[in-house]
């Protein structure tokens, strides 16, 4: 039986290898599409060539005179970073309080939590849409920020992390005089610096990705993120597919170079998110 295994072992391997390797053709193939383009002449983009016969930058000049990218980008990093330490701040202390202490409504707070993540985006969004108008905040990277400073799935990811943490450890620093502010900074979160930077790596991500929401509070293109001046672009002028495609790829490069450096630790992020 044992010499059957190692027989069928090999041909499974090497079956499971060719269909990881074209499932990762198919991924990388609209990427290596969208840069060989971009070095494209407009005319040349129609027809079909997979590699640039007349390499030109021109594309980039031209994206780089019609959109405003390097504001956009940068609205778009500032936007992330502010709705990822936002969530990170309110999971961080929702869930220390839950793991911490008893208090009467624990598990009701714990269940509203879970609920409220399982809410649609589409149910909440009209009030806050409104409320945003009303307090002036259209077309600011405020009004992107202000719904997304709290998250539910960020409350509930923390909490696993914190309820595996050693109670004994809790109750050492209280012996040691330290008060709950101070376990949490100097005890609790230098212990768990992974899952909490694995956690942060993920939700930028998906305020980076973010979409549907800063395109209901943006009505300008020089107040866009990123994906919403592109989207914008393309509606103003659809014929301008070399600009388009330039701009495309100066937008991906941000979020590629944060990619190549924190390659690990993003990998290690979905594992463990998946795991969970």
């Amino acid at each position: 039986m044992e010499t059957q295994v190692l027989v069928y072992r090999g041909p499974v391997r090497w079956a499971g290898h060719v269909l990881l390797a074209a499932v990762s053709v198919l991924s990388l193939f609209p990427l290596v599409w969208m840069v060989l383009n971009a070095f494209k002449p407009t005319d040349e983009i129609l027809y079909f060539s997979f590699l640039p016969q007349n390499v030109t930058l021109q594309n980039f000049v031209d994206a780089l005179a019609m959109i405003p990218l390097p504001t956009m980008i940068v609205r778009s990093f500032a936007s992330g970073i502010f709705q990822m330490t936002g969530q990170l701040l309110t999971g961080i202390l929702a869930a220390y309080a839950l793991t911490r202490w008893d208090f009467p409504g624990k598990k009701l707070f714990y269940g509203l939590f879970t609920v409220t993540w399982l809410v649609p985006f589409q149910a909440t969004m009209l009030p806050n849409y409104v409320n945003l108008v009303q307090l002036g905040l259209r077309d600011t990277v405020t009004g992107i920020v202000l719904p997304n400073l709290a998250s539910a799935f960020a409350i509930l990811t923390l909490y696993q992390s914190f309820n595996a943490f050693p109670k004994t450890i809790f109750e050492a620093a209280q012996v040691d005089g330290a008060n709950s502010l101070k376990t949490l900074l100097q005890v609790v979160l230098p212990n768990l610096k992974g899952p909490v930077a694995s956690l942060g790596i993920i939700l930028f991500i998906n305020c980076w990705n973010e979409y549907f929401w800063p395109l209901l509070i943006t009505r300008s293109i020089d107040k866009a993120t990123v994906q919403i001046g592109l989207s914008m672009f393309l509606s103003s002028d659809g014929n301008l597919w070399g600009p388009l495609l330039a701009a495309a790829v100066l937008a991906s490069l941000p979020i590629l170079i944060l990619y190549l450096v924190l390659q690990k630790q993003i990998i290690d992020s979905f594992m463990k998110s998946g795991i969970k």
